[in-house]
């Protein structure tokens, strides 16, 4: 009876327009600035993603191959073209911030506040297991939407260094997209999926389990500045989410880059099979090259996605 008081009373005063506006901004809120965050961080640093692309198909399976520096290649880039093309795939970038960056920083503050709920109910604080695995999840789920954008960004960026016959010269992202779905099937999108995720959850967690740690550990032992707090935890996440992610992200480029030959085989029959021919056929730390290249682009990127949300956020609330 009581139960049936109760439907009742909710149904007679139903919420009104104006809380239920508030309940969607409140909702919609994370993945709006977390977007948003994200492409100001990418708009920064594409031509550095550009460089760690070109350097990571440089001497692709021989063990010997020169080794390339980033100023190397990015001379070689601005001399193949002009200056803007270290801009190559930054729509595709973009995008793929709108989607990836919207739904992973969106997807782990959404999980934070309810773990902030349940935490205080009980009296206790997050843990570092509890953001670690939250950063998990969002940066896995973000990933998997995002991976069309993904594949068109690394098709982009690694067009200009095929022999001109052999180039697509794609004219936007847009374009991308529907002659990659049209030649190859709408399923190619999703081409180097099961590593684009995998990178993607351990970028999410190096990135946002030890932001969020880092800055809950200054906040109680030191007296710095709130900015200065926001600096030094999202460039410590920043180099663990390097360290953690790049071997990963090295054998998503390969796959993503790859196609397939006119009898149907590719260099690559998946993630494992680019794993063990790479570190057969080029070595171990092969995984690693380009780690300066790729840390002086996860930390700017970091620090500048992780201080404007953190910005945005200190205005509303």
């Amino acid at each position: 009876m009581a139960n049936a008081a109760k439907l009742s009373e909710d149904t007679a005063n139903p919420p009104s327009p104006g809380s239920l506006r508030q309940l969607l901004t409140s909702t919609a809120l994370p993945f709006v600035i977390g977007g948003f965050s994200g492409m100001v961080a990418t708009t920064f640093t594409q031509p550095i993603d550009m460089v760690k692309v070109r350097m990571q198909l440089a001497g692709e399976g021989v063990r010997d191959a020169p080794r390339p520096n980033p100023f190397s290649v990015a001379r070689t880039i601005v001399a193949q073209g002009k200056i803007l093309d270290l801009y190559s795939g930054l729509s595709a970038g973009l995008l793929r911030q709108s989607i990836y960056a919207t739904s992973r920083l969106g997807f782990f503050d959404t999980f934070i506040n309810i773990l902030k709920e349940r935490t205080k109910k009980k009296g206790t604080e997050i843990g570092f297991g509890e953001r670690a695995l939250a950063g998990i999840a969002a940066g896995g789920l973000g990933a998997m939407i995002g991976n069309p954008a993904d594949l068109v960004l690394i098709r982009m960026q690694s067009d200009g260094s095929k022999p001109k016959e052999q180039r697509a010269n794609y004219r936007s992202v847009f374009d991308a997209l529907a002659r990659i779905s049209k030649n190859e099937g709408i399923s190619a999108l999703w081409k180097g999926a099961y590593p684009t995720v995998v990178r993607a959850m351990s970028t999410n967690f190096g990135q946002l389990a030890f932001f969020s740690e880092s800055k809950n550990q200054i906040q109680q032992h030191t007296t710095l500045s709130p900015r200065t707090q926001t600096f030094a935890a999202s460039a410590i996440a920043g180099f663990f989410a390097a360290f953690c992610s790049l071997p990963f992200d090295f054998v998503k480029t390969r796959l993503q880059k790859q196609r397939r030959a006119p009898d149907g085989s590719a260099p690559y029959k998946g993630m494992m099979d680019c794993f063990v021919k790479a570190a057969k056929n080029e070595g171990l730390l092969r995984f690693y090259r380009g780690f300066g290249t790729y840390l002086f682009r996860i930390v700017p990127h970091s620090v500048v996605t992780l201080i404007v949300a953190d910005y945005i956020w200190s205005f509303v609330g």
